[in-house]
């Protein structure tokens, strides 16, 4: 037979020449291997192109549609026999449906829908974070916050404390450091009453080795300066004993300047600190300061008032050594300070601290002015309406004052 005879020559065996495709796996002469016909096959319902918007309406403008085959060979026919340009762009429309609405189903719902409807979509991942809290968690909150507002800083108040604690102390030692001086000892020795020397020392002789004995407490001299000093008759001043004790005052006397001192640059430091960071620090610490003060002066003068030997001799105690501060009448120490000396020099240690602390304590009293507070008004005589002191003069919303109210009103008999 010819080329174009009977299928017959051709045996099932027969193999396919190059560059033809095998009839049994070509999907146009067995339409069964054509995925994209599969109606039945859900799984590839994604390769079947779509109709877009427009054509399905253009379908419906020109009329109804044309009766589609029913069977897979008579729509396999129809296709074949449509051109081959347009069954071409059909499909590439097919691929480029598929590719969007696998597009689509993988867009967040951030995009928003598409032209082509609602789609499935995705809850964003910040979602949460607009979920309320329960109220319990909210007060809760709230309430830590508005004490950490109300908490006041600690060191200022710390410092507030140190200057309370300070201020006696600096005080005394200013009030120390005023009695041993020159002009108490002049003040001293002649303010009359004061007891004269029986063994021969007159106010000038006192006058000049007290002067010695006080200049050595606050100079940085030895026990030279005082173990050298002769008297008219060229004999020591001072005795050895006396001498010991007086290093052993100026010991005293050193350390606590020097404490005073430090203590005084400490508060100085917390005053320009209170002034710029919290106003009205200063003023409360030195009127807790003066209040402290005046209760430890007023304590100390009392026990010092009811028995003054017993306080004058616990108090060496104290300070030194036993033994070392008791000496003879005849001795210098005794006849330029005698009893009466330190009775003066206690009562004026006590007045000059009580002063200042009283006088302290009415400068930093906290008045309504001084704590920031609108001072109160009097009420008006007649008006008859208390409470006047919040202010009876009330403005509107503009801003123009409203006109005093009384709190009887007599009607008038036109």
């Amino acid at each position: 037979m010819d080329a174009y005879g009977s299928e017959a020559a051709v045996k099932d065996n027969t193999p396919t020449p190059s560059g033809r495709l095998d009839p049994r796996l070509d999907p146009a002469a067995n339409p069964a291997l054509d995925p994209a016909e599969d109606t039945d096959e859900p799984a590839f319902d994604w390769m079947k192109p779509e109709p877009a918007a427009g054509a399905a309406e253009e379908e419906g403008a020109a009329g109804p549609a044309a009766p589609q085959p029913e069977s897979r060979a008579d729509r396999k026919a129809a296709e074949a026999a449509a051109a081959d340009g347009a069954g071409s762009d059909h499909a590439e429309a097919g691929r480029d449906a598929a590719t969007d609405r696998k597009t689509e189903f993988r867009q967040p719902s951030s995009v928003g829908s598409s032209s082509r409807g609602t789609h499935y979509s995705e809850p964003l991942p910040t979602s949460a974070l607009q979920v309320r809290p329960p109220q319990e968690e909210v007060e809760r909150r709230n309430a830590e916050r508005e004490q950490a507002a109300r908490a006041k800083p600690v060191l200022p108040r710390f410092l507030q404390v140190l200057l309370a604690v300070f201020y006696p102390i600096i005080l005394l030692v200013l009030a120390v450091r005023a009695v041993t001086s020159p002009l108490f000892l002049w003040v001293e020795y002649h303010r009359p009453g004061f007891p004269g020397d029986g063994y021969g020392f007159n106010a000038d002789d006192r006058m000049t080795y007290g002067s010695y004995a006080v200049d050595y407490l606050s100079n940085w001299s030895g026990p030279r300066y005082l173990g050298e000093l002769v008297n008219r008759s060229g004999e020591k001043l001072f005795k050895d004993g006396e001498v010991s004790h007086m290093a052993d005052v100026k010991l005293v006397f050193l350390s606590a300047f020097g404490a005073g001192a430090l203590l005084i640059l400490i508060s100085i430091i917390a005053i320009i600190y209170l002034r710029r960071r919290t106003p009205g620090g200063v003023r409360r610490g030195l009127f807790a300061g003066s209040i402290v003060t005046l209760v430890l002066i007023i304590g100390l003068g009392t026990l010092a008032a009811l028995g003054w030997q017993q306080f004058f001799t616990e108090f060496h105690r104290i300070f030194f050594a036993a033994g070392s501060w008791t000496f003879a009448l005849e001795d210098t120490l005794i006849r330029l300070f005698p009893g009466q000396f330190w009775i003066d020099a206690g009562l004026v240690i006590a007045a000059l601290v009580l002063i200042t602390a009283v006088v302290t304590l009415i400068l930093t009293w906290p008045t309504r002015r001084r704590r920031g507070l609108a001072p109160a008004r009097k009420g008006r005589k007649g008006a008859g309406v208390e409470g006047d002191a919040e202010g009876s003069d009330m403005k509107d919303d503009t801003g123009a004052d409203e006109a005093p109210r009384t709190g009887n009103i007599r009607p008038v008999n036109l």
